[in-house]
């Protein structure tokens, strides 16, 4: 009953538009109030929330019939620069997923722009299994021990440490990423760079 309640619940909230809690505050609330395997609350939970995108997705794409023809054309052109530049968009979406950022709206837009859904939801329960899984593991160790103990292991752990590094070294090479030059039209279809 835990796991049924637990899948309904999520896939509920992944179908509102907007204003939904976010996902990872049920797996916690799940995770800290139900003696139950942590990895099948992530894995229920993530597969419910990539249930209740697509179907939103889906829900967006019969809409976008009935818009006016000009956004029906922008769209179209939205699509195409994603399907053209598919390594680009998958790398965004990589980066997307893992974060804890509210979904909807992209799944909204990808419906919308009627752009293959299965990938995209796929790629999405992938990240997802891995945040749900990090934020129900934090839940039960601040459950488990002192909260301030936590927080200080975390800060001064070798991994905590290497993963703050790590993190820093990416923001730095995000940064120096001459992203005008790779996302020019034509970067794809193997133009040589200009001088």
């Amino acid at each position: 009953m835990v796991y049924l309640s637990l899948f309904l619940l999520a896939f509920a909230v992944n179908l509102l538009p907007a204003f939904g809690p976010p996902t990872w505050s049920i797996i916690v609330l799940y995770g800290v109030n139900a003696d139950r395997p942590l990895w099948a609350l992530v894995v229920i939970g993530a597969l419910a929330a990539a249930s209740g995108r697509l179907v939103l997705a889906y829900g967006c794409r019969r809409f976008a019939r009935w818009l006016p023809r000009r956004m029906q054309d922008n769209l179209d052109a939205a699509k195409e620069a994603v399907m053209r530049r598919r390594h680009s968009a998958m790398l965004a979406l990589a980066l997307f997923v893992v974060s804890p950022l509210p979904s909807a709206q992209l799944f909204m837009a990808v419906g919308l722009a009627r752009v293959p859904l299965l990938g995209f939801t796929a790629a999405f329960f992938a990240g997802r299994l891995f945040t749900y899984g990090f934020y129900g593991w934090t839940a039960r160790r601040v459950r488990d021990t002192d909260l301030g103990e936590t927080l200080f292991a975390g800060l001064s752990s070798p991994w905590g440490i290497a993963l703050q590094l790590a993190m820093l070294a990416l923001l730095v090479a995000l940064v120096n990423i001459d992203w005008g030059r790779h996302l020019k039209p034509g970067a794809d279809e193997g133009d040589p760079p200009p001088p």
